[in-house]
């Protein structure tokens, strides 16, 4: 029994400093294998106390006990001493500088595409041009029956059109928008309608998914000067100078007399290059007057009254703006593109 005690004093003694000697975590788990273990140094006392007469196991079992909470307190409270420090150094290794300059978070900005379209609805507002808006899932008779498109046109056929069922499209131009916008009105009234438009172009140089600006005016005395000298004063704004523009004659169902509207080459000045396709001219859009068939479909008189449309592509407006080769450089996400925009 004495040399029981005297053992487990010198274990106490010895795990004292043993774990106040642990530096880590690591160097103290392996103090506490050491003494705790299966083979440390109170197993071995343990199993010695079955070789002790019967009235001394008892009392030598119950030192050994309170050796062993002895030891696990110790262990225990090196522990956390270990934690404590670790996280404090953690903590003293990111401390934060209070007197440095705060670092700014990257700001957002508006897309390109945005930029143009708040650019048209600006210019056509101070115009007295207020914005309509529709669907971009259509029914086929505004998309095509009223602007005087019949079944067998081309543009109906399905490598033209998303078709989506139940006598719907995704609205191939905005055009839809001008016979919502005069149904039900009186003239005179004038509107434009931008917005998003789907065709079934998926080449290379293309997007099934662009962006369009409608407008039209209809009075009693509108002409096709009217249109010419708007879309003039409209593109020279858009592009930031005067440009040169030509109007070649063209056909559109939903307008007569028809053209298509071209504008001088800003990046090489007529000259010829791959943005033109070597031609010098870059196509605007269409325009004419409004078909008299179209007037009639939304309940207007066209011998009372007569009025003009146009319709432009904005990408590529907002790809000139910014000297890009491709207009799906526009809608790819690519950060490298966006960020210098």
């Amino acid at each position: 029994m004495a040399d029981s005690a005297r053992t487990l004093a010198a274990l106490e003694q010895e795990a004292r400093a043993a774990v106040a000697g642990a530096e880590d975590l690591r160097a103290l788990q392996e103090v506490r294998a050491r003494l705790l273990g299966k083979k440390g140094s109170l197993s071995a006392v343990l199993r010695g106390i079955g070789q002790l007469p019967a009235e001394g196991r008892g009392p030598a079992g119950a030192a050994a006990n309170a050796t062993k909470e002895l030891l696990e307190a110790l262990l225990e409270e090196r522990r956390q001493a270990l934690e404590r420090r670790e996280r404090e150094r953690a903590l003293a290794r990111r401390r934060l500088d209070v007197t440095l300059p705060g670092a700014c978070p990257p700001l957002g900005r508006l897309h390109p595409i945005t930029r143009v379209e708040r650019d048209v609805v600006a210019f056509f507002s101070s115009l007295g041009f207020p914005v309509e808006e529709g669907p971009e899932v259509e029914f086929e008779k505004y998309n095509f029956d009223d602007l005087n498109m019949p079944a067998d046109h081309p543009a109906r056929d399905e490598h033209d059109t998303f078709y989506v069922g139940g006598g719907r499209v995704l609205r191939t131009h905005t055009s839809p928008v001008q016979i919502r916008a005069m149904t039900g009105r009186a003239p005179p009234f004038r509107f434009i309608a931008p917005g998003r438009v789907y065709r079934h172009d998926l080449s290379p140089r293309h997007s099934p998914m662009f962006h369009q600006v409608e407008g039209f005016w209809v009075d009693d005395h509108v002409t096709f000067g009217d249109l010419k000298g708007l879309l003039y004063a409209f593109l020279s704004f858009l592009m930031g100078r005067e440009v040169e523009l030509r109007f070649r004659s063209s056909f559109f169902p939903f307008t007569e007399p028809s053209a298509e509207m071209d504008y001088a080459c800003l990046l090489c000045n007529k000259a010829g290059c791959a943005t033109c396709s070597q031609t010098g001219w870059i196509e605007a859009g269409g325009c004419g007057m409004i078909h008299p068939t179209v007037l009639r479909n939304c309940k207007i008189d066209p011998e009372m009254w007569q009025g003009f449309a146009f319709g432009m592509t904005l990408d590529r407006t907002a790809m000139l703006r910014h000297n890009l080769p491709q207009i799906r450089l526009l809608f790819d996400g690519d950060m490298r593109v966006l960020e210098q925009l």
